[in-house]
């Protein structure tokens, strides 16, 4: 079974797949590389992917060259995560930079939501806050809590 490496810290200029092949020809004929580009602009997004026949060359070459200069970038190598279709928001770390699928990554709204100018909104879980009371936008935090002491203000009056 083939295992998939992913190849990071390559160099964004525009580079050809030769390039990056020519980096494992030694390890023989059964190693291909793919390297990820832009579509617009034909340069490299930074990263790509080394495909080899077992686990056991896939680990050699990660120990032979993970920090291998190349270009005047140290490559960084390592086991690809397999793909998901479905990736939630928990789950996205620093693994934003490899590709889980072709997808730019954008919710899509549906057109009714486009036609009424509203957005998909998430519910709080009552594990994260003590309450379960909707948390205001943190960007008119300020604004709310100055209108909440102008009303406490009248009311009292």
């Amino acid at each position: 079974m083939s295992i998939r490496l992913y190849i990071g810290n390559l160099p964004k200029e525009v580079m050809e797949r030769q390039e990056l092949q020519e980096v494992f020809a030694q390890e023989g004929d059964s190693v291909t590389a793919k390297l990820i580009t832009d579509r617009k602009t034909g340069k490299c997004r930074g990263f790509g992917f080394v495909t080899v026949k077992n686990d056991e060359q896939a680990d050699q070459i990660i120990e032979k060259y993970n920090g291998y200069q190349f270009k005047e970038s140290p490559l960084k190598i390592e086991k690809a995560l397999p793909r998901s279709k479905n990736k939630s928001e928990s789950e996205k770390t620093e693994d934003e930079s490899k590709p889980a699928n072709k997808s730019s990554g954008k919710v899509k709204k549906s057109r009714r939501e486009k036609d009424k100018g509203g957005s998909k909104t998430t519910s709080s879980t009552p594990n994260s806050s003590g309450n379960d009371a909707v948390q205001p936008d943190p960007r008119w935090a300020d604004a709310l809590a100055e209108l909440k002491q102008r009303l406490a203000a009248t009311t009292n009056s």
